[in-house]
């Protein structure tokens, strides 16, 4: 995401994957609905995340072409309508709903079971390859998207085919883990800072990172407190903060630039 919005910032929730996985997930909940025995929350929110990362980018075309800074104001626009819809659904539920969609936003690998792991690994197998093959072009794309157009790059299949990787990745994950912030956002950077900013190798090391981050962050969440498993969310968004805080005053302190 950061190497096709030639933006540090850029991460899944920018086009609305993880909201639209929100709202659908509490739809089920709220309304009971069970259309898949225990994967239905799970299914409901993969389909969600696709439809919404869909809507941005047809929402965001204008003469067969897709500009950086309309598809992030639309996925701005569409965000506040999912945060809004969100937060209807809440005020339907009863206590017992309201709390496990919330518990669910804060994201947990307490539900993890090895059929789920299957289907995950699928999903990041073949996204994780996709994207690889993406790669040579995404670096390319660094250059400028008129630049990139110079060197033979179709800059709108790209953008195009990687927001569909990045929805299939993000709605796979989401859908059984619920939301946990921020490991998609400073993996990336920490990563770059080591290997350089070739995505060839970029990819996967951000794939392996983000892994062992999760990891360390649910052992973390098992552990921190007797007889209590914390949302990763929570603690990933409390570290992962002051990091990113980190980072942008390092930025601000080299020559000018991202390192």
């Amino acid at each position: 995401m950061q190497g096709v919005f030639g933006n540090p910032l850029a991460e899944p929730g920018v086009v609305g994957v993880s909201s639209g996985a929100a709202v659908a997930a509490a739809a089920v909940i709220v309304f009971e609905l069970d259309f898949a025995g225990s994967w239905t929350i799970a299914i409901a929110a993969f389909l969600g995340g696709l439809i919404t990362t869909f809507l941005v980018y047809f929402l965001s075309r204008e003469g067969g072409r897709t500009e950086v800074v309309t598809l992030v104001l639309t996925g701005i626009a569409l965000n506040a309508m999912t945060s809004a819809g969100l937060a209807f659904l809440l005020f339907l539920a009863n206590t017992s709903a309201r709390e496990e969609i919330v518990f669910w936003q804060l994201g947990s690998l307490n539900g993890a079971r090895w059929e789920k792991v299957g289907i995950v690994a699928v999903l990041a197998v073949v996204g994780v390859a996709a994207a690889i093959v993406m790669s040579r072009q995404l670096d390319l794309l660094a250059l400028g998207d008129r630049a990139a157009r110079h060197v033979g790059v179709d800059v709108e299949r790209l953008r195009m085919k990687a927001i569909i990787v990045v929805a299939v990745l993000t709605g796979g994950a989401v859908a059984f883990c619920g939301i946990i912030a921020f490991i998609g956002l400073v993996v990336p950077h920490l990563v770059r800072l080591i290997i350089g900013p070739g995505h060839r190798l970029l990819i996967p090391a951000s794939a392996l990172g983000g892994a062992v981050l999760l990891t360390a962050a649910d052992l973390w969440a098992r552990t921190a407190i007797v007889n209590a498993d914390l949302p990763i969310g929570m603690l990933t968004s409390l570290v992962g903060g002051p990091f990113f805080f980190w980072l942008i005053r390092r930025a601000r302190r080299t020559a000018g630039g991202w390192a």
